[in-house]
């Protein structure tokens, strides 16, 4: 992992993902998220240089393959389950279990 990619995963998406456990996705909010995300990743790969020495952006394809199809929306969905289970196994008594 390189260190810009670290730096993404480190500081953007805890910051950018502050809070989702109870925030609301709406389609327009994942549709922001998803195009800043390709917007960093982009900045971070570079683009890619063709067999005939010109320069393109990378796909959105290629960033998935190159990401391992790991996505901000799937980061924010595996959070949220995580909090569900730990209000779960909470006490009945508990007014954060009460609220749901």
């Amino acid at each position: 992992m390189t260190d810009d990619l670290l730096h993404y995963t480190l500081c953007n998406i805890t910051t950018t993902t502050y809070a989702c456990e109870t925030s609301v996705l709406k389609e327009n909010i994942k549709t922001k998220l998803r195009v800043f995300e390709r917007k960093v990743l982009r900045k971070i790969y570079g683009p890619t240089k063709e067999k005939d020495g010109t320069w393109r952006i990378k796909s959105n394809e290629e960033l998935n393959r190159l990401t391992g199809n790991k996505n901000i929306i799937n980061y924010i969905k595996a959070q949220r389950l995580g909090w569900f289970g730990h209000v779960h196994r909470m006490a009945d008594n508990s007014t954060v279990k009460k609220s749901i």
